[in-house]
């Protein structure tokens, strides 16, 4: 089983699972969501928007393929193109944060490790790009997850037949899962506690993994013959 990790992009839009792959809950404010929603298409609104991020601020997700299929996903991007972000009351995000939108793994590739394999590429990358930390407005209520579940499926609850308007649904990252991997509540809330995850921890984490498999494979080798 093979393993890789890439940069979102328009190709996968098509890829997502249903409603994910036409939800633009984040991508759009309310009435432009219900105007896409009634248009019949709200999946080119996505894709147009996922263009637009792409031109203007740069990559705005990862994907985990497993075998060359889609396993799991991850968006993020700054608050001030995600017009939905103002409208939580745990807003805004901080100043010098991404905004994480969501995330998924895909029925069939649960409890592997995806979720932490995603939030680790998402530092990385946003890290390299001088970025200080990323924040999400997460779901603290009823099945939150856990880092050994990984991600429950975005798909699982909410569609576009949702009040556009509507905070919820299969579109928020448990809050049990952002503490699980490093992220801390900097304002609570019953229902949508916003959580931040400072980078320069998420990847000193990361190399402190490296750097003990590093000395457990040292411990493995086989001494070069003489």
């Amino acid at each position: 089983m093979s393993r890789s990790i890439g940069a979102l992009s328009l190709e996968h839009v098509a890829a997502l699972p249903d409603p994910c792959r036409s939800c633009v809950r984040w991508e759009l404010d309310a009435p432009a969501a219900d105007a896409a929603r009634r248009s019949g298409d709200p999946a080119f609104e996505k894709e147009a928007w996922l263009s637009r991020t792409l031109l203007e601020w740069g990559s705005c997700g990862r994907v985990v393929h497993v075998d060359r299929e889609l396993a799991a996903f991850v968006t993020y991007a700054p608050p001030h193109l995600v017009p939905r972000s103002l409208q939580y009351p745990t807003s805004p995000v901080s100043a010098d944060a991404v905004l994480l939108m969501t995330a998924g793994v895909l029925p069939g590739h649960r409890g592997g490790g995806l979720g932490r394999m995603l939030v680790q590429a998402a530092a990385k990358d946003l890290t390299r790009r001088g970025v200080r930390a990323v924040e999400a407005f997460a779901e603290a209520g009823g099945g939150e997850g856990t880092a050994a579940d990984a991600l429950p499926p975005t798909s699982g609850r909410g569609s576009l037949d949702v009040p556009a308007a509507r905070l919820g649904g299969g579109c928020h990252v448990p809050a049990g899962f952002l503490r699980e991997v490093g992220f801390e509540v900097v304002r609570d809330h019953p229902r949508w506690p916003r959580l931040r995850l400072e980078l320069r921890t998420a990847l000193a984490w990361r190399e402190d993994v490296e750097r003990a498999l590093d000395r457990i494979l040292a411990d493995l080798r086989v001494p070069a013959l003489g």
